[in-house]
């Protein structure tokens, strides 16, 4: 995959194998179900492939690191994470089953061990003990402003553990609104790392927040507060 490369990442051959696989399933499953706008194949490597991996540190990215993909949609990030280091113990969590469903063919295909989905919306699984504060690692793409995202992700992620939030363009300005809710849910902004992708000129980052002490048990409230009344 040249993109990678201009990235700076080294794909082994297994691995590209397998992202072709994820590519050519998404196809498919994409005529039935609305799983992504993007579907040229260079495109997809670029802002679906290399952007899930942008997140990537090794020194968080630990060996059967726990792993929750909140909002997964059609598993990014968490599918191609799951192909670059194979031992995360991933858990890819979405409302819609249709996504999952999809998703358990990609996980079956690829012949992955340490996969489990969950439906649920994150709110009822953050108060649910199986989930609360079981993840060394949470992260989430395109799926809330930071705010919002904060209360969805925080609540999962273990006292010591990382909420790591890929964002685009207005990275900056969610930031600073997300202020108080990060501290609120007992985070702290340790590093805020632009993303320049191979070929394309946007603004991306990706927010890397520490959790420094538990989550009240207020929060998640319930479906649906988050968005209405971020904190």
């Amino acid at each position: 995959m040249k993109a990678a490369t201009e990235y700076g990442l080294n794909l082994a051959s297994d691995q590209l194998v397998a992202m072709e696989h994820y590519y050519q399933r998404l196809l498919v499953w994409n005529e039935k179900i609305n799983l992504t706008a993007i579907t040229e194949p260079h495109e997809v490597a670029v802002k679906h492939m290399i952007d899930s991996l942008s997140c990537y540190q090794t020194e968080l990215f630990t060996p059967g690191v726990s792993l929750i993909d909140v909002g997964t949609g059609a598993g990014f990030p968490g599918i191609p994470l799951k192909i670059f280091q194979q031992d995360i113990e991933l858990t890819l969590m979405d409302s819609l089953n249709k996504r999952l469903n999809f998703l358990r063919e990609v996980i079956d295909d690829l012949a992955f061990d340490g996969v489990q989905t969950v439906h649920a919306r994150a709110e009822e699984a953050g108060k649910n003990k199986q989930h609360r504060e079981q993840y060394q690692l949470a992260v989430s793409r395109a799926v809330a402003r930071l705010n919002v995202l904060c209360e969805l992700c925080l609540p999962f992620v273990k006292i010591g553990g990382w909420f790591i939030a890929l964002k685009g363009a207005q990275y900056e300005e969610e930031v600073r609104e997300a202020d108080r809710a990060v501290t609120l849910l007992g985070g702290k902004i340790e590093n805020i790392k632009p993303v320049n992708l191979p070929g394309l000129a946007d603004k991306r980052a990706v927010i890397y927040i520490k959790k420094i002490a538990s989550t009240s048990q207020i929060y998640p409230r319930k479906a649906g507060t988050p968005e209405k009344k971020p904190l």
